[in-house]
């Protein structure tokens, strides 16, 4: 029986067939090549520190005006004194305890990790739960263990063939009763952005059968989680980072040539792409991509998740663990400001999928109304603790038209492989190709095994 990571580094065995790749450019033995790598996230500056750490000449051209790619920290106050200010992840936002490339960059750049874990309230059905007054039912909590511990004992060929049903299916078949099937659609569909009609059985059970007892949701970056991108940067050195360099045009025939929108040029020995499936499609590949990249490409799915963070002038809430798992609109509510000191606090509603989509149309008025009025039953009327809501929809998002990549039905086995299949002096690396997909551990071990190819 094989891990996630396991698979991973088998995945061009696995894969259907090989990518015809271009005529591989003839280097010098001597001299080490140079590298383009596209993307300044997680993973473009975890695949640059290490080939610059070894001695390789690397440019990252990236898109946005800012590096960090979907880690993205935002202040939400503007005090005086810019300690005292409130920061919040409208992005990437859990560290997990297994998580140990991470942990490791964190140690080494003196960045403090703090407890971000949180005990779950419940909103169904018009009724309000604290902790400890609900759960699934013992006898579903006894097949789901017994599911769990049964994991290790899955043959590859088993897996391939879970990946063929999605997840609610795979509940459904296993005689889940309905209101833990509703808990389970509820909680689940937070961790892939989703509805788990829509993610293979595969992948869901992977992830929480290889995962720890808090799914890794557990710890987060003092100051803010973009302060891990920012120490790449520095260490990779910030002159090598082009920002607002939005590539348009790759040619991977012989050398690497690379066009950017502003009219800059680069070329390089070798390319490493980083950027999100939706992004790498609307580059213009020559020669063209194998069809079956570029069926892999324009497969995948991105979760729709929404982040809106709401500012209230005081922590009624009072527990700094505080979240709430609901059936509503506004899904799910974490205190995205635990462990800050400051009277105010800032409630985030982490909507996905179709309740995302409709969260995203709203005017702030409006959703705030409609978060207050989810409250209502498990805190009272608050709207008037109200200062502001501010959004980031991340189906909207300009380059990945997500918040992380999405594996459905017979994906996992069926497209994964290729999309991580290198085409001549191109590699590819992204949390969408990583064994801890979604998080940002899968973006660094990612970018860091696209080094690894070049540097092999």
């Amino acid at each position: 029986m094989t891990t996630r990571r396991e698979f991973l580094k088998q995945s061009s065995v696995i894969a259907a067939g090989t990518l015809l790749a271009p005529k591989v450019f003839s280097m010098n033995l001597i001299s080490k090549p140079s590298v383009i790598i596209l993307g300044a996230g997680l993973s473009g500056l975890a695949a640059a520190m290490k080939l610059k750490d070894n001695g390789y000449e690397v440019t990252i051209l990236e898109a946005r005006k800012r590096i960090g790619g979907r880690v993205f920290s935002h202040k939400i106050t503007d005090e005086p004194v810019p300690e005292d200010n409130l920061v919040i992840e409208l992005g990437a936002e859990w560290i997990g305890g297994s998580h140990e490339r991470i942990i490791a960059l964190c140690d080494q750049f003196g960045l403090v990790t703090e407890n971000n874990r949180f005990k779950d309230r419940l909103i169904y059905k018009g009724e309000f739960f604290k902790p400890g007054e609900w759960d699934y039912s013992p006898e579903w909590k006894v097949k789901f263990e017994k599911i769990l511990s049964d994991y290790k004992y899955l043959t590859d060929a088993d897996k391939v063939r879970l990946d063929k049903m999605d997840w609610w299916r795979f509940l459904m078949n296993h005689d889940i009763p309905d209101r833990d099937l509703d808990i389970r659609e509820y909680a689940d569909s937070t961790d892939f952005g989703e509805s788990i009609r829509f993610v293979s059985a595969y992948s869901a059970l992977a992830e929480y059968a290889e995962s720890n007892e808090y799914n890794e949701m557990d710890f987060k970056v003092k100051g803010g989680n973009s302060l891990i991108a920012d120490a790449m940067a520095d260490k990779v050195g910030r002159d090598i980072i082009l920002t607002d360099h939005k590539v348009t045009d790759i040619n991977s025939s012989g050398k690497i040539s690379v066009k950017c929108s502003n009219g800059k040029n680069f070329t390089a020995d070798m390319l490493i792409c980083t950027v999100p499936t939706f992004a790498m499609s609307k580059i213009n590949w020559s020669p063209g991509l194998p069809p079956e990249k570029i069926e892999a490409i324009n497969a995948l799915q991105y979760s729709r998740i929404i982040k809106s963070a709401t500012l209230f002038r005081e922590r009624f809430w009072k527990d700094e663990e505080f979240s709430i798992l609901t059936d509503s609109y506004t899904h799910y509510f974490y205190h995205a400001t635990k462990n800050q000191k400051s009277p105010k606090g800032v409630l985030i509603t982490y909507a996905v999928g179709d309740k995302a989509d409709i969260l995203s149309q709203m005017g702030e008025e409006h959703r705030i109304k409609i978060i207050t009025d989810t409250l209502k039953s498990a805190v009272g009327d608050v709207s008037g603790y109200v200062e502001k809501n501010i959004n980031y929809f991340w189906g909207d998002d300009e380059y990945s038209k997500g918040a992380y990549a999405l594996y459905g039905k017979g994906q996992w086995f069926g497209i994964m492989p290729v999309l991580r299949e290198s085409f001549g002096n191109v590699h590819f690396a992204g949390e969408h190709v990583a064994d801890w997909q979604g998080f940002m551990e899968g973006a660094i071990n990612s970018g860091e095994d696209a080094a690894d190819k070049i540097m092999s």
